[in-house]
């Protein structure tokens, strides 16, 4: 663990009004707001702990005791809450700091472990960006654009794909009067309406897991809607019946490009209902964005995402309809003025542009040889696509 912290946490009941009493933890959560740090531990007989750039830190102030953490999170729990934690030794719920309207949120995580109790806090991040803010290319706007339909963000853990959803959500609320209805786990970034009416559920918090929240999605009448991951056969069939009853459906998957995230959908169902599942995404998918954040060299931009994206056209849908996944590639990369993009083109595009070097570039690449040639100059022959 790192060294300790310099920054004393101390209480600040400004802005209360007379006689109201601050929650005693609220001055660690203050610290990590002001501090803009993402996580707040708290742990019986150490000190408080925040993440700072990564890592994990200890407060100045000394130990806190089992006694002094309970106290604190009782205070912030409803008699339900109290009563989940007794029975399951564990507790989800959002706690909001600072004036209706205006509060910082995090999603707090009360457990028991060795007979006392320890906290772990995630600060909800306010700051929904651009997608030029955040380096991504201005086709995504397009995408943000369509009416209905599926788009998939796809890729690893840590790969910037909530953030990426985000700002497309961001940018229809800048635009359309629609009603936009989140299902998370958990809420990553907090949405104000500005043109659309947004709610956004958390399961564990707002709903007890996905499977209820979709059952009463419909009943919502959302425009837009974001699945947060596509992990099994019930998530993904509400997600399609949703795009095919007209909205708009967001989700993101585990996947390394954009025909493994075909693959993986269909690894989600049995043999038997793999083409009905294939004809649906035929028919529904228009987008799918594959990203990964790579380490930038120009200054101020410490990570920059590379992307795969495919734009569903009448080709693509040709090979979905013929299972011939492997071909769609090919597609992307005879496409490259309608958007669409690879990505060998896309790094050879940020090396271009000052974003990376090339040993970054090479790391990232699928095919390093590939990358080494598109940067000279020369581009991969494309085969037919249809016939």
């Amino acid at each position: 663990m790192a060294d300790e912290v310099l920054l004393e946490v101390t209480d600040d009941e400004s802005g209360l009004e007379s006689g109201q009493k601050e929650p005693i933890l609220n001055k660690y959560f203050k610290f990590v707001i002001k501090m803009k740090l993402s996580d707040l531990h708290l742990k019986a007989d150490r000190p408080a702990i925040v993440r700072m750039k990564g890592d994990l830190r200890p407060l100045k102030g000394g130990p806190l005791s089992d006694e002094y953490i309970r106290k604190g999170i009782f205070e912030l729990l409803s008699e339900d809450q109290k009563q989940l934690y007794k029975n399951n030794g564990a507790v989800d719920f959002a706690h909001d700091v600072g004036p209706p309207g205006d509060a910082d949120r995090f999603r707090v995580n009360a457990f028991e472990q060795r007979g006392k109790m320890s906290v772990a806090a995630r600060r909800v991040d306010r700051s929904v960006f651009k997608f030029e803010d955040l380096h991504l290319p201005p086709v995504m706007a397009e995408i943000a654009e369509f009416n209905q339909g599926m788009v998939l963000l796809a890729g690893i853990t840590g790969s910037g794909k909530s953030t990426t959803i985000a700002s497309m959500i961001n940018y229809i609320n800048a635009r359309w009067p629609v009603h936009v209805v989140t299902i998370e786990d958990p809420i990553e970034y907090l949405f104000t309406d500005d043109k659309a009416l947004i709610n956004q559920r958390e399961v564990g918090i707002d709903v007890a897991d996905f499977h209820i929240a979709l059952k009463y999605l419909m009943r919502e009448d959302p425009d837009v809607v974001l699945v947060g991951e596509m992990r099994d056969v019930e998530t993904f069939s509400a997600a399609v019946h949703a795009a095919e009853t007209g909205h708009l459906v967001f989700g993101t998957i585990h996947a390394s490009g954009a025909a493994q995230t075909i693959s993986r959908i269909l690894d989600l169902f049995p043999e038997s209902e793999r083409r009905a599942i294939r004809q649906a995404l035929e028919f529904n998918l228009q987008s799918i964005i594959c990203q990964k954040l790579i380490p930038s060299v120009k200054e101020g931009v410490p990570l920059v995402p590379t992307v795969e994206i495919l734009i569903v056209n009448a080709s693509i849908r040709k090979l979905i309809k013929e299972e011939r996944d492997n071909e769609i590639i090919n597609v992307i990369r005879s496409s490259y003025e309608t958007g669409m993009v690879d990505f060998t083109e896309h790094l050879r595009q940020l090396v271009e542009t000052g974003y990376i070097d090339h040993e970054t570039a090479y790391d990232a690449a699928p095919n390093p040889d590939e990358l080494k040639m598109a940067l000279k100059g020369i581009r991969q022959a494309t085969t037919a696509i249809l016939g």
